[in-house]
């Protein structure tokens, strides 16, 4: 039997009817410096400066860690710790890893091979980390392993909000004027309800995430155009009408949202003029127009069995994108199906630095999907059935009738010449397109991964592929 500690005002299970809370999620990672809580920045807090703990705490079994999976030679990244960060924030990132690269292949999995894919699997992680603050029993359980974290040293599921804290504040700290770096997360509580006083306390210091009263009884699609444009707002007009209609109704109890909108300035910039259409290769015999853009600069590269892989930083170097190019003759699904947190580690640091003729397409990417099917073929399955949900930590009174109806996610990505700023502030232009003998070329004019990461943390915040751009 599990471990799970079940606090003493935690009922079980009782009446007929469901309540349900959809999850959605919008990109995303949150800032968490609180503005309400007694600790005026919980970048500097302490793990007992947290407000109480949740109604339930999974211990792993036998106080041991459970295991990441694949071959015994890759059971765990390298320990190459950044200076200054707290180890169990490392596990963190490297829990988010893993739970990308698995997250991801389900996706591929259940789309065509022409289909674009983008999502911000830290969102995902984030969001369902606030779900878990108020599960208990087998819920809590699956919460853990699906999202690995309990490959995480600290035993106890309650420290890694916390960590999250820690980690967020890492990655929102590295941010610079140079990035445009959007995110919230939010809590739409349903008016006539009283929720966990603790539940509200640490979603608020933890994770910034303030609950906003709607009356979703009487006015549910009121309530939806509410959520919609507050989403809006956050995302500079980017992401619209994240919830559906018919989402929202009179038995919604919670909804939690993540957003976010990131746009960066690359530290290399391409120069507009050299942008000429070229042929973007969708299949062998099929090929579309696209812009694609050039330049000549030193970057990390490597070409290493069936990929090649660039990297790419954004002014600052601490958030890089990494283009993953399979090979002339691979294909990007047999590159995709072999993929793991060890497998893109490995390539990342074995990559070097490199002369190179750079060939890229200028694209705009948005995507959107329900994750509730995804995470149930992963093992997260109590959440998502009535009967069987255990979530009494987040309504007063420890009710147990809750389950999450659905979980949305919807993210954006457009790459161009200059990042966030306007084509003329170019300080340098490389006219035409030399034929240096020295340079290596990388040219993505077929489908291809892309991730966007913190370098140092190896976070990834964004994940996707581009099968189409034109």
């Amino acid at each position: 039997m599990v471990p799970v500690e079940r606090g003493p005002g935690v009922p079980r299970r009782r009446g007929p009817l469901p309540y349900l809370l959809p999850l959605l999620l919008v990109g995303a990672w949150s800032c968490v410096t609180c503005h309400s809580s007694p600790v005026e920045d919980v970048c500097l807090a302490k793990p007992r400066d947290v407000p109480g703990s949740p109604m339930c705490i999974y211990r792993s079994p036998g106080g041991k860690l459970a295991e990441p999976e694949g071959p015994a030679s890759q059971m765990r990244l390298p320990k190459k710790i950044p200076e200054a960060t707290n180890p169990r924030v490392w596990e963190l990132s490297e829990a988010n890893s893993r739970f990308a690269t698995s997250f991801y292949k389900h996706l591929a999995d259940s789309r065509s091979n022409g289909e674009n894919i983008f999502m911000s699997p830290l969102s995902i992680s984030t969001a369902f980390a606030m779900t878990k603050l108020g599960a208990c029993n087998n819920t809590l359980k699956e919460l853990m392993e699906v999202f690995k974290f309990d490959t995480i040293s600290e035993k106890t599921s309650d420290q890694v909000h916390f960590f999250f804290a820690k980690l967020n504040c890492r990655l929102y700290r590295k941010a610079n004027k140079s990035s445009e770096l959007v995110s919230a997360n939010r809590l739409f509580g349903e008016k006539s309800l009283t929720f966990n006083e603790t539940y509200q306390d640490i979603s608020e210091m933890l994770y910034r995430a303030k609950l906003q009263p709607l009356n979703f009884k009487d006015q549910p699609e009121l309530s939806r155009e509410i959520i919609n444009d507050w989403v809006s707002n956050k995302t500079e007009g980017r992401i619209n009408d994240v919830i559906p209609p018919g989402v929202i109704s009179e038995f919604t109890v919670l909804v939690l949202v993540n957003a976010i909108y990131f746009k960066g300035r690359w530290d290399s910039k391409f120069s507009p003029e050299n942008t000429k259409k070229e042929p973007f290769f969708l299949k062998e015999e099929k090929s579309c127009p696209v812009p694609m853009m050039y330049q000549e600069a030193k970057f990390r590269y490597l070409k290493a069995g069936q990929v090649e892989v660039l990297e790419l930083p954004y002014k600052g170097d601490d958030i890089t994108m990494v283009l993953i190019l399979p090979r002339q003759s691979s294909a990007l699904a047999a590159v995709e199906r072999d993929l793991s947190p060890e497998t893109l580690n490995e390539w990342l640091s074995d990559a070097k630095e490199t002369l190179l003729s750079v060939h890229m397409p200028r694209f705009r990417v948005e995507d959107n999907f329900s994750v509730k099917e995804k995470l149930g073929q992963m093992g997260l399955v109590d959440l998502f059935d009535p009967d069987k949900a255990r979530l009494p930590g987040i309504v007063a009174g420890g009710r147990s009738d809750l389950s999450v109806s659905e979980a949305f996610h919807k993210a954006f990505l457009e790459v161009n010449e200059e990042g966030s700023e306007a084509a003329a502030s170019t300080a340098v232009v490389i006219s035409g397109r030399s034929l240096n003998p020295y340079r290596v070329t990388f040219k993505a004019n077929r489908p291809f991964l892309v991730l966007i990461r913190e370098a140092a943390l190896n976070t990834i915040i964004f994940m996707g592929r581009i099968s189409n751009p034109c």
